[in-house]
């Protein structure tokens, strides 16, 4: 008596990821992220990525700080691009304050909890 379903196979090794495939979904439209993450305790910070490349992230930045009044700066990732952080929850006025100035809302995501 030999028991065949004891045979250790990857499932995946032949076929491959199919959701490795799927790095183009979105390419269609170009979407402006707005994050936050939490730091300890009750501190939080809001980053922005997918910037186009017409508008200059240290402009940006300084026209947020002043008009938010909060510190922040811009990190450079291998994968986003600049990515511009701020200290705080300011979610809802970055898209506001990115509406206000002409950029269309339907490629605004706000993310977060």
């Amino acid at each position: 008596m030999s028991l065949q379903n004891l045979n250790t196979t990857d499932p995946f090794a032949d076929e491959g990821d199919p959701l490795a495939q799927t790095a183009d979904v979105g390419s269609e439209k170009h979407y402006l992220h707005i994050r936050i993450q939490q730091r300890n305790g009750r501190k939080t910070l809001t980053t922005l990525q997918g910037l186009p490349k017409e508008y200059d992230p240290k402009k940006l930045l300084k026209a947020f700080k002043k008009e938010f009044a909060c510190n922040g700066t811009v990190v450079e990732d291998t994968e986003m691009g600049e990515v511009i952080q701020l200290q705080g929850d300011q979610r809802v006025k970055i898209s506001n304050f990115l509406v206000e100035n002409g950029m269309d809302k339907s490629t605004i995501k706000v993310h977060g909890f």
